[in-house]
C-alpha cells in the first residue's frame, strides 16, 4: 500500500536533489571540526567533561540541522501526489454470455476441463468491452439468469469465476437458455444486441424449441454466436459419478450453425484451448465497440510540509543550542 502511494508522487522540480550533495560536505565538516575541538580540550586538560545525559545529546541540534537542510531541499524540488483517473465513454453492446454448464462440460479434453476453459476465455472477453453491458446466463436442463446487463464487469467476472456443477438438473435445453437470455435482451437500449452461446452438446430438450428462440431473437433484432466447445472424437466418456460413467452426445453443429446464421451471427467449433480462445478474440474482434478514454489527472502539492518540518527542525535546533545545550556541564 505505501509503494502505491510513493509510486504517485513526482517532483517538479527534481534538479533541486543535486543540493544533496551539500549534506556529506557539512557532515564532514562538522566531524571535522568537532575532533579537533576534543583533542584540543584533551591536550590542555583544563576542562573535565561530566558525561551526563547532555553529553550524549551534545550533536542533536547538529543532526536537526540536517535533516531541516534535508527537508528544504525536498521543498524546493516541489514534491507532487499524482492521482489519474480514466473515464472511458462511447456507445456500448448488450452481450448475454449464455454458457452451457451440464454434466459433459466437465469432460477433460479441454484443460483442465471444458467448462473451466470456458469460464477463462469468457472472463478474458469481458474485459476487453469496458463500454459494454454484459450479462451473464447459464443453462443446463434449465435457463438461469445470473447477472443481468450491466457495467460492473467485477461483477460478471466474479460470477463467471464461481460457476459450478450441480446447482441445475442435468441436461442440455438450448432452447432454455436462449429463452432467459432473449429475455433480458429484449428491452436493452444498446446499439445491438448479442448473445454468445457456449455449448458442447445436442438439445436435449427443454420448455422452449431452439428454433423457436432463433424466431424471438429475429424479432427482437439479436444476434447469435454460437460456439461448440469440445473434440472432434464423439466417444469421450465423463468423469465418473455415482451413477457411472456415461458417453457424451456430439455437438449438434447443424443446429447451431443454423441458429447463428438465421440471426447474423457465426457459428464457430472449438476442439482445445487455443482454438477456445481465439474464437472469442475473433469475436472481439467482430463486434467492436469504439470508445474513447478520457484522463484526469488530480495533482496535490505536498510541498508545505516539508517546509513547515524544515521550520519545527531549525527552531528545535535553536531551542536545545541557546537552553538545554548551552554549554557543556
Amino acid at each position: 500500500m505505501l509503494y502505491n502511494w510513493f509510486s504517485h508522487i513526482s517532483f517538479l522540480h527534481p534538479y533541486f536533489f543535486v543540493l544533496l550533495l551539500i549534506i556529506p560536505v557539512v557532515i564532514y565538516w562538522y566531524v571535522y571540526v568537532s575532533a579537533n575541538q576534543k583533542t584540543g580540550i584533551t591536550s590542555s586538560r583544563v576542562i573535565q567533561v561530566n558525561k551526563n545525559w547532555k553529553y550524549y545529546l551534545w550533536h542533536l541540534p547538529f543532526i536537526f540541522r540536517i535533516l531541516a537542510l534535508l527537508c528544504v531541499i525536498i521543498a524546493l524540488a516541489r514534491p507532487q501526489l499524482r492521482n489519474a483517473e480514466e473515464f472511458k465513454t462511447g456507445a456500448g453492446i448488450d452481450i448475454i454470455l449464455c454458457m452451457d454448464v451440464s454434466g459433459s462440460m466437465f469432460e477433460k479434453d479441454l484443460v483442465p476441463n471444458r467448462l473451466e476453459a470456458s469460464k477463462k476465455v469468457a472472463m478474458e472477453f469481458v474485459e476487453k468491452r469496458p463500454t459494454d453491458r454484459i450479462g451473464l446466463v447459464k443453462f443446463s436442463r434449465e435457463g438461469f439468469a445470473l447477472v443481468p446487463l450491466t457495467t460492473d464487469h467485477n461483477l460478471v467476472v466474479t460470477q463467471i469465476a464461481i460457476i459450478e456443477k450441480g446447482v441445475l438438473d442435468d441436461g442440455t435445453a438450448i432452447g432454455d437458455g436462449l429463452g432467459v437470455s432473449i429475455d433480458r435482451l429484449r428491452q436493452a437500449t444498446g446499439k445491438s444486441k448479442i448473445i454468445v452461446l457456449l455449448t458442447d452438446g445436442a438439445d436435449q430438450g427443454g420448455l422452449i424449441d431452439p428454433l423457436t428462440a432463433v424466431e424471438m431473437a429475429k424479432s427482437f433484432g439479436i444476434k447469435i454466436y454460437t460456439v461448440g466447445v469440445g473434440s472432434k472424437a464423439q466417444t469421450i466418456q465423463r468423469e465418473p459419478s455415482a451413477s457411472g460413467s456415461k458417453v457424451s452426445e456430439p455437438i449438434n453443429e447443424e443446429l447451431l450453425s443454423r441458429i447463428s446464421n438465421e440471426t447474423g451471427g457465426l457459428y464457430f467449433r472449438a476442439t482445445d484451448n487455443a482454438s477456445l480462445s481465439s474464437i472469442y478474440n475473433e469475436i472481439n474482434q467482430l463486434e467492436k465497440s469504439p470508445y474513447e478514454v478520457k484522463t484526469f489527472t488530480r495533482v496535490r502539492e505536498m510541498f508545505f510540509p516539508w517546509a513547515v518540518a524544515a521550520v519545527v527542525l531549525l527552531f528545535l535546533e535553536l531551542l536545545l543550542r541557546t537552553t538545554f545545550l548551552k554549554k557543556l556541564p
